[in-house]
């Protein structure tokens, strides 16, 4: 072991453990019981089996364990943005693509082609870039990894800007916030803005957040560490007292998190909720919230009378092969085209195809993913994709590698389309674009949206 480290060897690891002993001790506290000259025991936490206790400190350690439930936030409501109810409507089990015999395969490739018939597949490619970011991105310090994000970032911010997002009197919304780096990069965009609010969702803890580097007194930052399944935008304290007007957004949020955030917004924060145990917004409410959504702000100053309580939403898209049909919010379209939570399964395994290909384009994925800004999300889950999904299956000698591309592409279209469709329903003008070059990120559209009323009006 290395020196003042513990001398206890991980044998999962292959090398000794690298916490730090207590003084006089050769063992840390999670293995000190290697060198106990009594009989104490340890027993696996009853809480996270991932770490050990001492047998006669248990009900000591249970009361301050950090696996211990902690008291629910006023605005955590369970499954408000969760989606479908019907269990009725998911299949009980999936067979696995690799599963799947030629002619099966062949058969939901033609019906993903049917479906695709007459979509506007072809997005155009609209990479901006922000001042707030020129001094960075010309800062030779910065490595290559820390470029691709920066450059990412920038685009976001352009598209923002292009949509009139970036102004006073608004509360910005980032979901799968991870570090922060991009509510930051907003922040610094708007300088000179008062009135500004920032609320990071993120359901894990986050090591290395930038929420230090914000040193402007007049804008606010607050931490939401909450799933967005449960999250209810209408009870956070500073959107309940000041009803301001929201900014959906997000870099690489990661599968259904997208459709969770986007129920987030246009459901629950438009339709506000009411009671103690609410229950996701009803249809009845949802086809009414185009009328409704002007009056819920209209008691704030820094709103007009046709605005709603969502200015823009701003994603850029991650990760469909981790989608959900339970929570997927464009059921709708597909059941419209013929298809259903069966199709959806394998056509969301099969968008990996888009970015893993065969087993030649794994180490591209893996060095162009968002791995700094997501906490053990996207880098991980591409090339475990890769492993089960590219590698194994009868397809190597059936379908190219392009072609492979070219129908994991087709998937992940169809599955934003569904989404385009549902913000347009909810009254939305959505569009989908290339906001950064594929050598960037493979993982290079991003979705935006504004009220259909009209561009977003200058508070």
């Amino acid at each position: 072991p290395e020196p003042g480290r513990c001398a206890h060897f991980v044998l999962r690891k292959r090398r000794f453990c690298r916490m730090i002993p207590a003084p006089g001790r050769r063992f840390c506290g999670e293995h000190g019981h290697e060198e106990d000259q009594n009989d104490r025991k340890r027993i696996p936490c009853p809480l996270d089996p991932k770490h050990t206790v001492y047998e006669d400190q248990l009900q000591k350690h249970l009361k301050k364990c950090n696996s211990r439930e902690k008291p629910k936030p006023v605005y955590f409501v369970q499954d408000i943005n969760a989606g479908l109810k019907d269990v009725a409507e998911i299949p009980e089990k999936q067979v696995p693509l690799s599963s799947l015999s030629i002619e099966e395969l062949q058969n939901l490739i033609i019906k993903l082609k049917k479906a695709s018939n007459g979509l506007e597949l072809h997005l155009k490619e609209q990479i901006l870039s922000h001042q707030a970011l020129q001094e960075a991105l010309n800062d030779p310090k910065n490595g290559e990894s820390a470029f691709k994000h920066l450059k990412q970032q920038a685009s976001i911010l352009g598209h923002m800007e292009k949509l009139h997002l970036l102004g006073p009197g608004r509360c910005f919304v980032e979901f799968g916030a991870g570090r922060g780096k991009l509510s930051h990069w907003v922040d610094i965009a708007l300088e000179n803005v008062e009135g500004v609010q920032f609320l990071l969702v993120e359901r894990a803890t986050t090591r290395f957040k930038v929420d230090g580097k914000h040193k402007r007194r007049d804008s606010i930052f607050e931490r939401l560490q909450v799933d967005i399944q449960h999250l209810c935008l209408n009870k956070v304290p500073i959107l309940e007292k000041k009803r301001l007007p929201v900014v959906g957004i997000g870099k690489h949020l990661c599968g259904a998190a997208t459709d969770l955030a986007l129920r987030c917004l246009v459901e629950s924060y438009t339709t506000c909720c009411d009671g103690e145990d609410e229950e996701p917004a009803p249809k009845r409410c949802r086809a009414a919230q185009t009328e409704v959504a002007p009056h819920k702000s209209a008691g704030n100053e820094s709103t007009t009378e046709d605005h709603k309580p969502v200015a823009g939403i701003v994603i850029a898209l991650c990760c469909h092969h981790k989608c959900d049909w339970t929570h997927y919010v464009g059921r709708e379209f597909f059941k419209s085209v013929g298809l259903g939570p069966v199709e959806f399964h394998y056509f969301q395994r099969m968008s990996s195809w888009a970015t893993c290909g065969m087993r030649e384009t794994t180490s591209k994925a893996s060095t162009s993913e968002d791995s700094e800004e997501q906490t053990n999300d996207t880098e991980e889950h591409e090339q475990a994709l890769s492993r089960t999904e590219s590698g194994s299956d009868t397809l190597q000698g059936i379908l190219s590698v392009e072609e492979r591309k070219e129908i994991g592409c087709l998937c992940k279209r169809l599955i934003d389309h569904g989404r385009i469709e549902y913000l347009q329903q909810q009254g939305y003008k959505a569009a989908l674009q290339y906001y950064t070059e594929s050598a960037v990120s493979l993982e290079n559209v991003l979705l935006t949206a504004v009220p259909n009323s009209s561009l977003i009006p200058e508070p």
